[in-house]
């Protein structure tokens, strides 16, 4: 049986070399998957190769994160067992719910964006915009590093996990939707793991590929089954009900099942709790479940 591959698409804002990142990345998630299933962990620890990165942020901003600030942030969340009450405390705040019914507010009534998006905000939909309306073809660059990764392993006939964080889990649908409904491959995901994603948001939603198509056509049919994990206080994953959103591939038969899942993420950085971090993610236990029980199927331990 070839071996599985993991391809890992983060989200926005520069990220470190790739080769760094990915270190962090593998570490943070077999600690993830160490606290659903040890055993798997182990199986997994002894196939370092099987994760890769689309590293696209390079292509987007033309330029790494120096990966230091954040190398003792991640040795404190591999050293904690889970959230602590201080945790689970701040990501459910009144000032938290507050802001996240302003942007709820802001995705279901665009005009009033201006009014409500703080500097920081506004950013993010600047970089946003950039991707989603492709400007000077940046969407189409972002997307090959993406298929380029997916091609390689469906022609060595590996099972394929594909998650997307962020921004990277609408980048990894657009790419989905080309592969199958533009350019007909027959590759197909095994898993499509969705982390702190807009896939719920509205403004995205009208902006996806496939999205003037009709039925059917709206939805890549490459993806055999798809877990959605949203973290409480998630200011990027505003509605966290995949499952609803998406309920006509269920029902058109594109996809097995939907399942979504939510979760407290405890990373915290110079001691301020970052609840959409994807290293706080990747180092959750139902995280960690998810990937150690799609390893067992594709490696029929």
């Amino acid at each position: 049986m070839a071996r599985p591959v993991i391809i890992f698409v983060p989200g926005m804002k520069p990220k470190p070399e790739p080769e760094r990142h990915r270190r962090q990345i593998w570490r943070t998630m077999l600690e993830g998957v160490r606290r659903a299933d040890a055993d798997v962990a182990d199986a997994m620890s002894a196939c370092g190769d099987c994760l890769t990165l689309a590293d696209w942020t390079w292509v987007f901003y033309n330029t790494h994160a120096d990966i230091e600030p954040d190398l003792a942030a991640i040795e404190d969340l591999l050293s904690k067992p889970g959230p602590t009450d201080q945790d689970a405390a701040e990501a459910r705040s009144w000032g938290k719910r507050l802001k996240r019914f302003a942007y709820i507010l802001g995705d279901l009534l665009p005009f009033l964006i201006p009014h409500l998006a703080d500097e920081r905000m506004q950013v993010t939909l600047q970089d946003v915009r950039r991707y989603l309306n492709d400007v000077r073809e940046i969407g189409r660059r972002v997307r090959r590093r993406l298929e380029m990764r997916l091609d390689a392993a469906w022609r060595e006939g590996r099972p394929v996990l594909l998650i997307g964080h962020s921004l990277g889990s609408v980048i990894a649908w657009d790419s989905l939707w080309e592969l199958s409904r533009v350019d007909a491959h027959p590759g197909r995901v095994d898993l499509f793991l969705t982390l702190g994603s807009p896939l719920g948001q509205r403004f995205v939603q009208r902006r996806l590929k496939g999205s003037d198509a009709e039925g059917a056509e709206r939805y890549p049919d490459n993806v055999r089954r798809w877990v959605n994990i949203a973290a409480i206080g998630e200011l990027t994953a505003l509605d966290r009900s995949f499952r609803r959103d998406y309920r006509e591939m269920l029902a058109a038969g594109l996809i097995e099942d939907i399942e979504d899942y939510e979760v407290l993420n405890f990373f915290r950085k110079d001691g301020e709790l970052n609840v959409h971090s994807e290293y706080g993610y990747l180092v959750n236990r139902t995280t960690g479940g998810v990937i150690a029980d799609w390893w067992r199927s594709a490696t029929s331990m």
